[in-house]
């Protein structure tokens, strides 16, 4: 029986997928609430967030509250009578609304709490070479990520996803997930699990553009690592300075691979060997780029950058 009143807040593309499953599952979903539109593009127009896209497609109540205290929004949330609120991917909220409902609210959080709490545990936890990560769904509280555990899903990390990868299986397996916390509501069979705050864990903070810049003076498997994590948004970046125009070039770096486990030259210096691959020193083995993009440019292979672009540089952190 899916007869329980359900509010689901989320923004982005994951958020949506998961909304859109529980509304072709036949579960209650009677509200959306979302971030407000916001100016996109060169001609600043207004947009909505996937979460919105997918509600009105739904024809699904959406919310758009531009403060979470806001006492408007709190009647109008107030008015829709849930029983259980479901959060993906959405900011923190109030105990005012988290604990609105009569069994609160659930988060689906793209990690195995409680490591990598924080915004972007998906990225940080390829950049940090797990071989492992998953998905938990845990009731809110007031502490960011710290809420007891309901259920959990492991998620294998293979060494050459990348973040788009990792983000689309856990996608796909969060709809079991989410359902089955429902479930477990809906049966009165609630088992909760509390995260042990004293534990040291890793966090997962939001990525800046000043974050995505690599260090090629560490290893070569970091280097990948931290292209993998951040493929193929927001993406890795490095400053190439050009010897001849004594300029600096942007690129965006996408894939990569060991060339050879040596040291030929110095750290961050930037070559072509045969004509065909693009290659950098790091502190412990010389890397091939494979896969990246030029400021300004479109994304493409290696061989159809050398084509057109002379190099002679270097690459550093910026």
């Amino acid at each position: 029986m899916k007869s329980l009143r359900i509010v689901f807040f989320g923004t982005p593309e994951i958020a949506a997928i998961e909304l859109e499953h529980l509304v072709r599952k036949g579960y209650n979903v009677v509200g959306v609430v979302t971030n407000v539109d916001k100016p996109q593009g060169r001609g600043k127009v207004l947009t909505p967030c996937e979460v919105k896209i997918k509600a009105e497609e739904l024809g699904l109540r959406v919310l758009q509250p531009k403060s979470m205290k806001d006492e408007e929004f709190l009647q109008e949330l107030k008015s829709l009578q849930a029983d259980i609120q479901i959060v993906v991917a959405f900011r923190m909220m109030p105990k005012v609304v988290y604990a609105m409902p009569k069994y609160g609210t659930f988060n689906m959080h793209t990690s195995l709490l409680p490591q990598y709490r924080g915004a972007a545990p998906i990225n940080w936890a390829i950049i940090n070479g797990e071989k492992l990560t998953g998905i938990t769904t845990f009731l809110l509280n007031d502490k960011m990520d710290c809420g007891e555990i309901l259920l959990q899903q492991e998620i294998e990390i293979t060494d050459t996803m990348n973040a788009e990868e990792l983000y689309n299986i856990m996608a796909e397996k969060g709809k079991k997930l989410i359902t089955d916390t429902l479930e477990m509501f809906e049966s009165g069979e609630v088992k909760t699990m509390k995260q042990d705050l004293s534990l040291p864990t890793k966090p997962a903070p939001k990525i800046f553009k000043q974050d995505t810049y690599i260090n090629w003076a560490n290893s070569a498997n970091n280097v990948i690592n931290f292209i993998r994590g951040l493929a193929p948004y927001p993406s890795a970046k490095a400053i190439f300075f050009d010897f001849d125009t004594e300029k600096e070039y942007e690129f965006k770096i996408f894939e990569a691979k060991i060339f050879d486990k040596s040291i030929r030259n110095a750290i961050g210096d930037f070559w072509i060997e045969d004509k065909s691959k693009i290659l950098v020193q790091c502190s412990d083995s010389v890397l091939e780029i494979t896969d990246l993009q030029l400021n300004g440019k479109k994304r493409m292979p290696a061989k159809e950058l050398i084509k057109g672009f002379r190099i002679n540089g270097v690459l550093k952190k910026k």
